[in-house]
């Protein structure tokens, strides 16, 4: 499997992003599909909407929000496997609408996918 970014869908779409895939289960405010510039919306791979709102991107509660988002994954692996077979030609970048940078879904997928890339 190719490099596995994360990248906030506020900046702009570069080459070497790569396939680019929105990791949010909502669209982002603001953003028209042109300017997101990915090449799949993956919603159903969010965290589901009450883990989302407990977690509600504080910081402190990112282990725990870590920890009960990978059990989801667990569920999802068909989505996790569709996501590998778009790394595999090249880099996977996932998009994402978080402020935070470092505590959101993204970065816990690029880290199951990626383990050996994790921070």
């Amino acid at each position: 499997m190719h490099t596995v970014r994360t990248k906030r869908v506020y900046q702009p779409a570069e080459a070497g992003d790569g396939f680019r895939v929105l990791v949010d289960r909502v669209w982002p405010r603001g953003i028209s599909k042109a300017k997101a510039a990915v090449d799949l919306w993956m919603p159903e791979i969010g965290p589901s909407t009450a883990l989302r709102t407990w977690f509600g991107h504080d910081p402190e509660r990112w282990e725990v929000f870590r920890r009960r988002y990978r059990d989801e994954l667990d569920q999802r692996r068909d989505l996790l496997e569709a996501l590998r077979a778009h790394g595999r030609d090249g880099p996977l970048t996932l998009v994402y609408s978080a402020r935070d940078e470092r505590h959101n879904q993204a970065v816990v997928i690029r880290d199951v996918l990626d383990p050996s890339g994790a921070a």
